[in-house]
């Protein structure tokens, strides 16, 4: 740029000065000398006499020569000119190029960083999901864990009570064999009024007998008391309204008894619906599976619940797939005891249903796998727990009769010594 410059600046310097000359040249052939042969009567150029005279105007061909020349060099400057004009444009699309590629390797690291950071997310959403298994996974582990702890718990409690029960019966018999042993030896000292200890002890067992009546028309009193105090049985519809967080529809007509789902916090029933009907039978067969799920199908639900009254309604089967899929319906099998917990335990399964759709233990099968194997620990630790508390009961039992017996005995001990005191005078007089 600075080279095209100042030719520019030289090349406008030559046209500058050649105006000059040019100015200069025809100054002098526009001036008039006076003619020696007419001494100043005509007028002639001096070009014209310098030609009559046979000589030549060289400050005309100086000014001719000037001229070729000078086009001559502004020939050479415009050559020169378009040289630097195609120099410049060679160069300017020398640079245009490199910019150009410049620019097309940033697009491409662009490329290459976005296609990355896709890569990452993808990455984060995977990990994102194994962290959620985790921690499920986790979560049902240290349940599982806690219930074991609890259950080693109660054993240690039965194993006390156990002990405990063993100690109240060495202590029973010791007692037992104290009383026999005093009991033996007030027989040896009193057989001289043996008689009178057979009317005393006639007189025993009558008011035995009477105690005994006395304690059966007690406990039958007792008995009535219960049964009347016993809350009677509440219907499904109102008992499944008072939990908490449940929405429970009216009876249905047709295809299911209820609908039931979660609350949101305004009260409206939220998805996924689940479809509730409830069996009264000695067990239910495959007829009554196949007629709920046709019964989701048509109320539009992807989950149903077979309830029965009692355990004993369900099948060894049904326990032990009491989670499955039949025809892309979901089927939960449970009893009116259990209901309350196994919503409890499907709720987050629910939720996901709800934001990931209908399918999505479908494509989760292991999820699925899993749940079903919750349910069935879950019962089993439920019997263990029965049983222990079915042992814990018998143990406080069979205590308190060790304790009712033993005190009947030491009872019956303290009175056969003043019944002996107020015989003797009788005694004394009839000898």
């Amino acid at each position: 740029m600075e080279n095209t410059k100042s030719n520019g600046k030289e090349h406008c310097e030559s046209v500058v000065d050649t105006t000059a000359l040019s100015a200069a040249g025809d100054s002098l052939g526009a001036d008039l000398i006076e003619c020696p042969l007419c001494v100043g009567r005509g007028q002639l150029k001096r070009s014209e006499v310098l030609e009559r005279l046979g000589m030549k105007d060289f400050a005309r061909v100086a000014q001719l020569s000037a001229e070729e020349a000078f086009r001559m060099l502004l020939k050479k400057q415009k050559e020169d000119e378009n040289a630097i004009w195609l120099k410049f444009e060679s160069e300017l699309t020398k640079r245009t190029n490199e910019l150009s590629e410049k620019h097309r390797k940033e697009l491409q690291g662009l490329e290459t960083e976005k296609s990355g950071l896709k890569l990452r997310l993808t990455e984060l959403q995977n990990n994102q999901e194994a962290l959620l298994t985790n921690t499920k996974e986790s979560e049902r582990l240290e349940a599982e864990k806690r219930l074991r702890n609890e259950i080693s718990m109660l054993d240690g409690k039965i194993k006390d009570l156990e002990a405990a029960q063993k100690v109240s019966e060495q202590q029973r018999l010791l007692a037992v064999e104290q009383v026999q042993t005093e009991l033996e030896n007030k027989l040896q000292a009193e057989r001289t009024k043996s008689a009178d200890l057979n009317r005393n002890m006639q007189d025993y067992l009558l008011e035995i007998s009477k105690l005994r009546d006395a304690n059966n028309a007690l406990e039958a009193e007792m008995s009535k008391i219960v049964r009347i105090g016993r809350r009677e049985e509440v219907d499904f519809a109102e008992e499944a309204r008072s939990w908490p967080g449940i929405w429970v529809s009216e009876k249905l007509k047709r295809y299911g008894d209820y609908i039931l789902a979660y609350r949101d916090p305004s009260g409206s029933a939220t998805e996924p619906r689940i479809v509730v009907d409830n069996k009264d039978k000695d067990a239910i067969s495959e007829v009554d599976l196949d007629k709920l799920v046709r019964d989701a199908k048509e109320q539009g639900a992807p989950v149903a619940i077979v309830l029965t009254k009692d355990e004993s309604q369900l099948r060894q089967l049904d326990k032990d797939r009491r989670w499955s899929a039949k025809d892309g319906i979901w089927i939960l099998r449970t009893t009116r005891q259990w209901l309350p917990r196994d919503l409890d335990i499907l709720r987050p399964v629910l939720e996901r249903m709800r934001t990931e759709g209908p399918d999505f233990l479908e494509k989760n099968a292991a999820l699925a796998e899993q749940v079903r194997r919750s349910f069935v620990d879950i019962d089993e630790m439920e019997k263990e727990l029965k049983k222990a508390a079915k042992a814990i009961d018998t143990a406080k039992i069979l205590a308190t009769n060790h304790k009712t017996r033993l005190q009947g005995l030491c009872d019956s001990a303290l009175r056969k010594p003043a019944a002996s005191a107020s015989d003797d005078p009788p005694n004394q007089l009839a000898v």
